[in-house]
């Protein structure tokens, strides 16, 4: 039985009160120990729940007096935030790691670090401390909010420290936070996941689901609003999932509660987890004027043979029968899912469930991934008969069809206006992001960054609509 972390997750007031006092050790450090304001690279592998980490991260290396760089070579502090979902995100870690040796012993005074879901994985860190000696601090998910006392242990003693400990998983409330944007922000509402997909590593590096306190949540929304936030994404490894335990009000209940703060802003939110998406939910989406008609829905597989054995807790029927009340409640919805091709023991004909189910649906866009194994979940201990090469050519008849699928939604949007949030300049061009996800781009300046604006559709591609200023 899974145990209520409610009331056991926090971490305490006065564990975070010496966190920062440790700021201010580290900061005495490292004004002795350089004759410049030392800086940081912090660069983010994976999901958005890693970025909004990494903004935490950066948020108490500023207090401890650091500014910050994209410059391995400039850097006095390297620290890279991992991904463990597939294979190709850990090999990338692989190699950037290494390309990082020779600056290390240009500069001897470097400091590397490693943290997140690659490093709370043992065979992972074991292969760091035996292959990469000059990494002088790793640590997992669960001691992110110790950063100060870690990083003073490294630059007082010169060892290395590595903090990877299992654990259910806590919430460290009162953070510092350096956002690395402006006018979107990442709320992260709950942490961990208790589903246990058989292919996914995420509840093992991530521990047990624990949502934050409600009123933690709307501080945190009116913290951005004020500071001018547009876009504000809710995050969690199941959003729909968010209170649950806890005595804490339900995730639809707390996109109303988001929703009625006051502000010009928009609201996201993902993943969000079918076994755990409800007509009540649904409601909210379409009740809710600021809440944006766009939910990513992950399918995985479109055959009820290959979902019970992923453990996803749900039939083709089901996901069916919620993308019929999204729909009904919310015409202009638009839907995007993940899907993973060649699970182990899929044949031909269930994967051809999944075209099936992708052509029924009509999705805007799909997150598409040949089965990647990782150690430690049940799905890498069953027979997968299929090649690699024959999966990719099922990847690729996906990708076709979702294709087609894309230009005819993009094709059906021409003449239309939509509201866009502008993101970006490049070239002259501004490109910007829909209520439904979908990218736009236009001709405008510089001053529209940030701002929602309209755009009519004057052309289309499989991914990208081109347009002009609406009147």
């Amino acid at each position: 039985m899974l145990r209520d972390l409610t009331q056991t997750a926090e971490i305490s007031f006065d564990e975070i009160k010496q966190q920062r006092e440790y700021m201010n050790l580290v900061k005495s450090v490292v004004e002795a120990r350089y004759d410049h304001v030392p800086l940081a690279m912090v660069h983010t592998f994976g999901c958005q729940g890693n970025v909004a980490d990494s903004e935490r991260l950066k948020g108490q290396l500023a207090a401890m007096g650091f500014d910050f760089t994209d410059d391995a070579q400039q850097a006095d502090f390297v620290l890279y935030n991992t991904c463990a979902v597939r294979e190709h995100a850990q090999d990338r870690v692989f190699g950037n790691v290494g390309a990082l040796k020779p600056i290390k012993e240009a500069n001897p005074n470097l400091i590397i670090a490693l943290c997140g879901c690659m490093m709370q994985q043992e065979h992972v860190w074991q292969k760091i401390k035996k292959s990469y000696p000059f990494v002088k601090l790793v640590f997992g998910t669960h001691a992110i909010h110790r950063l100060p006392e870690m990083l003073y242990r490294v630059l007082s003693t010169g060892k290395r420290v590595f903090e990877v400990a299992n654990s259910d998983g806590t919430i460290a409330e009162g953070l510092p936070v350096r956002r690395d944007g402006s006018f979107k922000g990442w709320l992260p509402i709950m942490y961990g996941c208790n589903n246990f997909c058989s292919y996914c590593i995420v509840p093992y590096v991530r521990g047990r689901e624990r949502s934050r306190r409600s009123e933690a949540v709307l501080a945190e929304a009116r913290e951005l609003i004020a500071s001018g936030c547009k876009e504000i994404t809710l995050l969690g490894q199941n959003v729909n999932s968010y209170g649950k335990g806890s005595g804490e009000m339900d995730f639809a209940s707390l996109l109303r509660a988001v929703n009625a703060l006051p502000g010009d802003f928009k609201i996201r939110f993902m993943t969000s987890h079918p076994k755990d998406c409800t007509p009540a939910l649904l409601d909210a989406m379409a009740e809710c004027e600021k809440v944006c008609h766009h939910l990513h829905l992950p399918f995985q597989s479109g055959n009820d043979r290959v979902l019970k054995a992923m453990n996803r807790g749900y039939t083709r029927a089901k996901y069916l029968s919620l993308v019929d009340y999204a729909r009904r409640v919310m015409p202009d919805i638009s839907l995007t899912s993940d899907v993973i091709v060649g699970f182990p023991g899929e044949t031909y004909e269930e994967f051809c469930d999944t075209l099936s189910l992708i052509e029924t649906v009509g999705f805007t866009s799909l997150f598409t991934f040949i089965y990647s194994p990782r150690v430690g979940t049940k799905a890498a201990g069953l027979p997968d008969p299929v090649s690699r090469e024959e999966k990719g050519r099922w990847f690729k008849e996906l990708t076709d069809c979702q294709e087609q699928i894309a230009a005819a939604r993009s094709q059906a949007m021409l003449g239309t206006v939509q509201t866009v949030l502008c993101e970006e300049v490049k070239d002259g061009r501004v490109n910007g992001r829909t209520d439904g996800n979908i990218m736009i781009d236009f001709a405008g300046e510089e001053s529209l960054i940030g701002t929602y604006v309209r755009v009519r559709i004057t052309k289309a591609r499989n991914w990208l609509l081109s347009g002009e200023l609406a009147e």
